[in-house]
This record gives structure tokens, C-alpha cells and sequence, in this order.
């Protein structure tokens, strides 16, 4: 009897003890978060964490837009950006449980006309390896053209032949958005549903996420919405809301914590809402098997030794635990959602501010917390970084500037450059005058716009007339006293890569 009575206490004591938040999420979570915009210059922040089926911690911080007192709660909406790549992936595995598909179905099964760069690759492209970023193309390669773009999503996907791969097919990583575009498209040929009304009536209906919204158009006219911004390129400047939903499936849904905390407890209760079954756990479990590696070395700053890529999430070990995530990137908002199922842990930060690391720091500094990592301050760690960057790129750009202030002499007449460009990739462009200055105008971009300046040695100084996409040096190149080509470059936030533009 004795034993019974001392094994019931130890259990209630080890289960009391273990509902017990962290001291640094208990003690120092708030202060840190405040600490951290501060630093970081974010305006407006919100998080939730998630812990044993409940909402441990659910706060906004900060405003939704600068000089105006509306403060940031857990209903503000945010761009969620690539954290909508888990919904599609959800979508294309459930759509395989119900036999409308294979996810090894090979893509012009249901796309006849769909092509890669090679036909070799065209042929053997799959359901599955659009979901997983495996198809050899570079990160972002293509997303200057396709990001806030006026091209319609069968144009997008026509255009993938056109980009030719770095890696190889199936081997090396390299982060597509496109790839989840026609998984979308498919999910709407197999199922007669479209990718929005699939994922809202299969799974924010059910799950209960009535505040989130699977399109940006007409975001800047909803109720409580957090207003974009950036400082990467010069001071904290308010953004236009990204126009993204040609990329739907990759990257448009909208949402705010209160609803990703209903999203993150069915992620850890393996499909169920309130012990109801809304997805079979055999759908979630084939979202986390890695289909390819990013990563397999021991990193020199975080307890992990290995990453991978599944169906629109990453995993990778902490701690000895394995988690699952992704972050999401549109101009003026970066966010992250984060699942341990074994801590039955789950996070998600959402911040209007997109040059900065601050949300991923917030993010590792809970894992720490709850994980049993020794505390180091993420924040700081990363911010050192971040003004070295900032420095460099503020001098670079500060230099350019003091050579465009010397005027020098163009090798030809401004008038040279006026006319038409094509380039095999994006399409068309244009290089106009507009009061009295040299203007980049893009055939898909129509409300962007780039100022040419000289430097000298044959380069112009590039400045978009959207803070986000930045100030660069670009060459162009004379032959037998013409114009015949421009580089054009926009921040890497879209692109690493620049476009060559020849001369019609």
C-alpha cells in the first residue's frame, strides 16, 4: 500500500512537473521578444506555442503599421507565404489515400504538355517530385519572372522548360515554387476541386480556421491585417502587398496565430480536432518522410546532424528529437510553423519586417528552452551577422551613389539604350525615358519600374521603384557603338541570379 501511495505521488509530481513551462519561457519570453523587435526593427510581431494539446502562450507585439496605434493580436493577418507548401502537399497525399492519384504518377500523365529542360527529366518527373524540390533548378531560379507577376499559372508552368538546371534530376536540392504550382493543378484535375476550395473544405473548415484565407488579393482591404515592411535596402519603408496568388499553391495563403495554433494541434494530434479524425494519420506520416536531403552535416551552432525535405516541410533532429517545419517569405513579412511531435511542442511566429532573422532566433530560442539546450542568446548570435551584411551592402551601395554624383560621360548617347530587350526566360522589357531618365519597364511586372543611372565602366546603377527589390550595379555591353545587352538584377529575396536582356 505504502509503494502504491509513493508511486502515485512520484507520477502526480513527475506530471505536474512536466506541465511546468521553462524558466526562460516562464521568466524571460517576454522581454526577450521585446528585446528582439527592438534590435531587429521589426514594427509588429505574434506567436503562439502550442504544448500537450493547448495553447501554452498566444500573443501579439508591437503594430500592425508604423505611426498608427493599432497594436498586433493573435487574429492579425499575415502572409504565411511557403507555410502554405504543407497544405498542398497535405492535399496531394490525402488526394493518393482517396486513389485519385499516385504521387509517383508521372506528371504529363496529367499535364500532357508540361516539360522540363531535358526530355529525359520530362519523362520521369512526378507527382511527388514537385512537392520536393528535387528537379536540379536552383533556389528561387525562375521566381524573378513568376513573383508578383501578371503571368497566369499555365504560363508559369509552360515556362519551367526554359529554365535550365545547375544540378542534377533527383540529386541535388534546389527551392522550386513553381513545382508546387502544378502540383496544385493537378490536385484540381484529379479531384474537380481547385487547390483553395480543396484545402478549405478538407481541412480549415473542419480544423476550425475561419481567419484564414487562401488568396492575397484583396488583402490590403481586410479587417486586422499586419502592413508589409523592409529595411534592406535603406530605412524601415512600408511595402504593397504582394500580389502572389499565379503562385498559389506555393506560397498565397494568408492566416494569424490564433488559427495556426488549431493548425499545429492537428499536426501533433496526428490529423484529429478535438479527438475527431480530420485527416488520416497515414497522410500526415507520408507529408514527413524525406524524399530528399538538404543537409547531412553536424552544424557548428545547432544540436542537428541531419535535414531533409518531405511533402512541403522540412525535418531535421534537435536535441536528440525530430522536428518539422518551414518559414514563409513574402516582401515585408517572414514567419515560420514548427512541430515536435514527441515534446507534443508546436510554434509558430509570424513578423511584418522581412530583413531579419529574428523570427527563426525566437523560434531555436523556444526549442532550446523546452529541448533542454544550454542557453545561448539566438538574437544576438544572429544579429552580429546581420549588421556585418547590412554594413557591407550600405557601403556598397553608398558607393555607387558617390560615382553616379561625379556624372560621367555614357561610351554612347542615353537615347542608345531607349528601346525594346527580350530575354529567353522572362520575356520582354523595355528601357524608355521618362523625365529625363533612363526607366526599366517589365512586360509582366507592370507596376514596377527601374531607374537607370551611370556609374562608369559600363554599368548603370539600378534603383526599383519597390524598396524590396533593390539597388545594384549592372552591366551592359557595347559592340560596334551599339547597345546590345543589359544585366538586370533584383534583390536575392526573389532571385540569386541575374537576367540577361539582348537588345531587339
Amino acid at each position: 500500500m505504502r509503494i502504491s501511495v509513493l508511486l502515485l505521488f512520484t507520477c502526480y509530481f513527475t506530471i505536474t512537473h512536466a506541465q511546468e513551462p521553462p524558466a526562460f519561457i516562464k521568466d524571460s519570453l517576454e522581454r526577450y521578444i521585446e528585446r528582439g523587435m527592438k534590435d531587429w526593427n521589426i514594427p509588429g510581431l505574434a506567436i503562439t506555442i502550442v504544448k500537450d494539446g493547448k495553447i501554452v502562450f498566444i500573443k501579439g507585439y508591437g503594430v500592425k503599421e508604423v505611426g498608427k496605434p493599432e497594436k498586433v493580436d493573435a487574429n492579425t493577418l499575415f502572409i504565411i507565404a511557403s507555410n502554405s507548401k504543407l497544405f498542398t502537399g497535405t492535399s496531394l497525399a490525402l488526394a493518393e489515400h482517396e486513389k485519385k492519384l499516385s504521387l509517383d504518377d508521372k506528371v504529363t500523365t496529367h499535364i500532357p504538355w508540361f516539360r522540363l529542360y531535358d526530355s529525359t527529366s520530362t519523362k520521369l518527373a512526378t507527382v511527388r517530385d514537385m512537392l520536393c524540390h528535387r528537379l536540379g533548378t536552383k533556389t528561387f531560379q525562375g521566381d524573378f519572372t513568376f513573383w508578383n507577376s501578371n503571368l497566369p499559372k499555365d504560363s508559369i508552368i509552360w515556362k519551367m522548360r526554359l529554365l535550365k538546371p545547375e544540378g542534377e534530376f533527383r540529386q541535388n536540392y534546389g527551392y522550386c515554387n513553381a513545382g508546387f504550382l502544378v502540383a496544385g493543378e493537378i490536385l484540381q484535375k484529379v479531384t474537380g476541386s481547385t487547390w483553395e476550395q480543396f484545402v478549405k473544405d478538407r481541412m480549415l473548415n473542419p480544423i476550425g480556421m475561419t481567419n484564414t484565407y487562401m488568396n492575397t488579393a484583396g488583402m490590403a482591404n481586410r479587417k486586422n491585417v499586419a502592413v508589409p515592411y523592409s529595411n534592406s535596402f535603406g530605412p524601415l519603408s512600408k511595402l504593397p502587398y504582394d500580389e502572389i496568388d499565379n503562385l498559389g499553391p506555393a506560397t498565397s495563403m494568408i492566416s494569424c496565430v490564433n488559427d495556426l495554433s488549431k493548425w499545429l494541434m492537428f499536426q501533433l494530434d496526428s490529423g484529429k480536432i478535438n479527438g475527431q479524425a480530420v485527416i488520416p494519420w497515414q497522410v500526415l506520416q507520408k507529408t514527413r518522410d524525406g524524399n530528399i536531403l538538404t543537409g547531412t552535416r553536424k552544424s557548428p551552432y545547432y544540436p542537428t546532424h541531419f535535414r531533409a525535405y518531405g511533402l512541403g516541410e522540412y525535418m531535421t533532429d534537435y536535441n536528440g528529437k525530430q522536428v518539422y517545419w518551414h518559414t514563409g517569405g513574402a516582401f515585408g513579412f517572414v514567419t515560420n510553423v514548427c512541430f515536435i511531435p514527441e515534446e507534443k511542442l508546436g510554434i509558430s511566429i509570424l513578423t511584418n519586417n522581412d530583413n531579419q532573422n529574428f523570427f527563426e532566433a525566437l523560434r531555436y530560442q523556444i526549442m532550446d528552452a523546452y529541448l533542454g539546450v544550454p542557453y545561448v542568446d539566438r538574437s544576438k548570435f544572429l544579429l552580429q551577422f546581420q549588421q556585418q551584411d547590412q554594413v557591407l551592402n550600405d557601403s556598397k551601395i553608398k558607393g555607387w551613389e558617390e560615382r553616379v554624383k561625379k556624372k560621367p560621360s555614357l561610351p554612347v548617347s542615353a537615347e542608345a539604350f531607349v528601346g525594346s530587350y527580350y530575354n529567353h526566360v522572362y520575356g520582354n522589357m523595355q528601357i524608355v525615358k521618362e523625365n529625363n531618365e533612363l526607366t526599366v519597364l517589365l512586360s509582366h511586372h507592370p507596376k514596377l519600374k527601374g531607374k537607370l543611372e551611370y556609374i562608369d565602366n559600363k554599368n548603370f546603377l539600378l534603383t526599383w521603384n519597390h524598396p524590396s527589390y533593390g539597388k545594384f550595379a549592372v552591366p551592359f555591353e557595347i559592340k560596334n557603338n551599339k547597345v546590345s545587352a543589359i544585366e538586370i538584377k533584383a534583390s536575392d529575396f526573389v532571385e540569386y541570379d541575374g537576367y540577361v536582356f539582348l537588345k531587339n
